[in-house]
């Protein structure tokens, strides 16, 4: 107990009223936040993306599966690569019941750029049932900054050019991670959103568990040592 402060019940029912009230404000603000994320405009997309699946060749468009609302999470799965990235493995593993997004006309895929048969065996390891599908051979992770190639396109990620990520050390070349939010109608594809890195944070489920917990969530930096795919623990 030496890392966790001891209290009488009356000092802790003090200390737990007031972050009560900085919990309160702080999911104020998350929920302004929201507003405006809902709130950003739409980017209609005109070029085809092709992708490979379970059922052979698709555009986005199926990825919706009939729905009016498509989340792609840009899982990290280079074509040389033999098993996908332990960090975007550590989110899949948080996702919940897809029946709970279908039941708001909301699709979830994986899009990655290793080979469908190499999506498919690791899948099969890591017991997940998402729907995963190949990018590889189009323009999809380059056009939305999750593979970063200059001799393919301008290097771009979270936002930032190669100049800035290079002097605040970002990512320049290879994979990266992402998620983007797409939106259908009437079979015209638009673009409402995308993050990067930290930003997909809000889906690591076990994180926001172990945030209730004195020891608090490891950092990114933190999980490099110990994060593991599940079955190699």
């Amino acid at each position: 107990m030496s890392d966790v402060q001891v209290a009488s019940r009356e000092d802790w029912l003090v200390a737990r009223r007031q972050l009560l009230a900085d919990e309160e404000e702080a999911a104020r603000r998350l929920a302004e936040v929201a507003a405006q994320r809902r709130a950003l405009p739409a980017v209609r997309l005109e070029k085809k993306y092709v992708f490979d699946g379970p059922d052979g060749r698709v555009e986005l468009l199926d990825l919706f599966a009939g729905r009016r609302q498509l989340i792609v999470y840009h899982f990290m799965f280079d074509p040389a690569w033999e098993h996908g990235c332990k960090f975007c493995s550590y989110l899949v593993d948080n996702i919940g019941h897809l029946s709970h997004l279908h039941a708001r006309d909301t699709a979830l895929a994986l899009v990655s750029r290793a080979p469908f048969p190499k999506i498919e065996s690791f899948r099969a390891r890591m017991g997940w049932s998402v729907p995963w599908y190949s990018s590889h051979g189009s323009d999809f992770n380059y056009d939305f900054h999750v593979t970063l190639d200059e001799a393919v396109a301008p290097v771009e990620y979270n936002f930032q050019d190669r100049a800035t990520l290079e002097r605040t050390g970002g990512p320049t070349e290879g994979e990266a991670g992402g998620l983007s939010v797409f939106v259908q109608d009437g079979g015209a594809v638009y673009h409402t959103y995308s993050t990067y890195g930290e930003g997909a944070a809000l889906l690591h489920g076990i994180d926001n568990y172990l945030e209730l917990t004195p020891q608090g969530r490891p950092l990114i930096q933190d999980k490099a040592g110990w994060l593991r795919h599940h079955d190699r623990y």
